[in-house]
């Protein structure tokens, strides 16, 4: 028994260190296995820097370049440096000459503190009525630019009407600049980014609302989105290395809040993002994990939203909340099944159907528990259908090379199609809503004529043979938007240069002398009575109590409105009497714009809209 133990322990002791040094060979092999990434060459890595350097330059000058052409523009228009600060105050409108007159209050308040307490308690705007005026006109750029001028010492350099709306070219100059960069990043020449400056520019009229109204809320908001966008664009591409993602996630996130911060509509910006990058989620299953962290930063800012903006109702009944608290729960109750298969093709209709599903569900819900007025006339819009046709279940290749022509498989050119449509058709439903819409079309055209990608997928559908199609997609990428830039410059710049050496015109004799007898003889607790845009500029000019506002978010703020515009209508004196008497009215405004206008449509006068809605209207029957 001794004998036939020794070998059977000697043959185990053998068997130990040959497992040993073959465990020992196989990573020897491994590490012999493993490719040693070559250095790039010293003239490689010049031309990429050169490359960034000119790119980055031409990005930041054109952003520059628009803010001081905007500046220029403006001081032509309207002469602005020529002017008392009454002239230059009447030049804002509406609903800017409020935003602004708050702006003015802050700067006159005796601490921060103090000014915040007043707008948040005001009751001197509105004739009996206390308004939380930062929550109910989104007064957070005004906050922050009185803090700045403050803060930096601005009030011995410059007055404060030339630091607001420099804030305001700025940002613009910085949307243009987040433009830029998009398109860079969509086509990888910085040629796209300068022919998306440029159509920007020359379709201004449509891609912007600086020229008409300075402080708007959108003119304050939508840079920000440009560049969460830019963000986005970058943090969707494949390959993307650590350091580049987390920088892109970091922008994406603050640029996401401040935008939700600077205007009240923005979740309904935010909401159409949100689809898109759901109908993204179910061409592109490889990017699924970076749009659900998107998502998270959707919930984390209207949680912070919610509570910077005095438990904002608005935010808890966005149906941004309930689309992406819907793609949330169908994550979890996704299976995982192999793509391609006709399973797989079936799980992304019924996740479809129960994402619109729990969407619905949920905002129904939300409503029924949650005590909302805001924003509620902008749900109707957005009930827009849409539809997607699926194919290729196949695997999207982790590098697609330019050979390769299939600029579709890329996720972030994907999201941008499908965004730039959801808001052509916002557009199409909502005319006045096409400056959103303008520059991202210009960005994808520019994408367009520079991408040699596109270029190659469109050769590849066509089968072209007869000439090397990826010299052919080069060439035409940077031979085609050079002939577009010449083109334009040609035509467009002389245009350009003329109106920053035309003197404009801004003569309003009526107005300063309105607003100079008030500020001399109306008595301190004087109310003044007449159209909303015309109390803005009573607000902001005197800082007299007026009946109402050019506001639309607020019920009684819209019955108001209603109320006062009975004046031109076909009732009675007694009742003009009753209603102006029940706001605390003082003086009562006419204003000739209005008793005289000549409509181009018949019915479509204020006077005529009123009658019809009084019952006063009589309608003329021809036998």
């Amino acid at each position: 028994m001794a004998k036939e133990e020794g070998p059977t322990v000697e043959l185990r002791q053998r068997k130990k260190p040959k497992s040993s040094e073959s465990q020992r060979s196989a990573k020897e092999e491994k590490i012999n296995d493993t490719p040693i990434p070559e250095r790039t060459p010293k003239h490689i890595l010049f031309q990429r820097f050169a490359k960034l350097f000119i790119g980055c330059l031409a990005a930041v000058t054109s952003g520059m370049m628009y803010a001081l052409y905007l500046s220029a523009y403006h001081e032509r228009k309207f002469w602005f440096s020529n002017r008392q600060e009454l002239e230059r105050e009447i030049t804002f409108k509406g609903d800017s000459a409020i935003y602004y007159s708050y702006y003015k209050d802050m700067l006159k308040a005796p601490s921060f503190e103090r000014g915040v307490y007043e707008l948040t308690h005001n009751n001197k705007t509105v004739s009996l009525k206390t308004i939380n005026a930062v929550q109910q006109m989104s007064l957070y750029p005004e906050l922050i630019a009185s803090v700045l001028y403050q803060a930096t010492g601005s009030n011995e350099v410059i007055e404060p009407v030339y630091f607001y709306i420099g804030i305001v070219f700025g940002l613009q100059g910085i949307y243009v600049t987040a433009l830029f960069v998009t398109s860079w990043l969509m086509s990888g020449t910085w040629l796209a980014g300068i022919l998306t400056v440029a159509w920007f520019i020359i379709n201004r009229v449509d891609t912007t609302r600086i020229e008409y109204s300075i402080p708007l809320r959108e003119n304050w908001a939508l840079p920000y989105f440009a560049c969460q966008v830019a963000a986005l664009t970058g943090y969707l591409k494949n390959n993307l290395n650590t350091y580049s993602e987390r920088f892109c996630y970091l922008l994406m996130s603050a640029s996401t809040y401040t935008f939700m911060m600077m205007w009240e509509y923005s979740h309904y910006l935010l909401f159409l993002q949100a689809i898109s990058l759901f109908l993204l989620d179910i061409i592109s299953v490889e990017q699924s994990d970076k749009v659900h962290e998107v998502y998270k930063i959707y919930i984390f800012s209207l949680f912070l939203g919610y509570l910077l903006q005095f438990e904002n109702p608005a935010l808890l009944v966005s149906p941004l909340l309930s689309l992406v608290a819907a793609l949330m729960l169908t994550k979890c109750l996704q299976l995982n099944v192999k793509k391609g298969t006709c399973v797989a093709k079936m799980m992304k209709v019924i996740n479809f159907y129960l994402v619109c599903t729990l969407t619905v569900t949920l905002n129904v819900i939300m409503k029924m528990f949650v005590t909302h007025k805001e924003n509620g006339h902008m749900l109707k819009f957005l009930e827009v259908k849409f539809g997607l046709n699926m194919t290729n279940g196949m695997s999207i290749k982790e590098t697609v090379t330019l050979e390769d022509g299939r600029i579709g498989e890329r996720p972030e050119i994907i999201y941008h199609v499908i965004h730039t449509i959801l808001l052509g058709s916002l557009a199409m439903v909502i005319e006045g809503l096409k400056y959103i819409w303008t520059p991202y079309v210009c960005m994808l055209a520019a994408f367009g004529v520079c991408s040699p990608e596109l270029w190659m997928t469109v050769f590849k559908w066509l089968r072209l043979r007869s000439i090397h199609p990826v010299l052919l997609a080069l060439f035409l990428s940077m031979v085609v938007p050079t002939i577009i830039g010449l083109n334009l410059w040609k035509e467009f710049f002389p245009r350009l240069m003329t109106e920053l050496t035309e003197l404009q015109e801004f003569y309003d004799p009526d107005t300063v002398e309105l607003m100079t007898w008030i500020k001399r003889q109306a008595p301190v607790a004087a109310v003044f009575a007449g159209s909303p845009q015309l109390m803005g500029a009573i607000k902001l000019c005197t800082g007299w109590m007026v009946t109402s506002l050019p506001l639309y978010n607020d019920d009684d703020l819209l019955k108001r409105n209603e109320n006062i515009y009975q004046i031109y209508s076909k009732r009675s004196a007694e009742d003009i009497y009753k209603i102006l008497t029940s706001y605390k009215a003082n003086y009562l405004i006419i204003e000739d714009s209005i008793c005289n206008e000549m409509g181009t449509m018949s019915g479509c006068r204020v006077k005529d809209l009123l009658d019809v809605a009084n019952g006063h209207f009589v309608k003329k029957v021809t036998s």
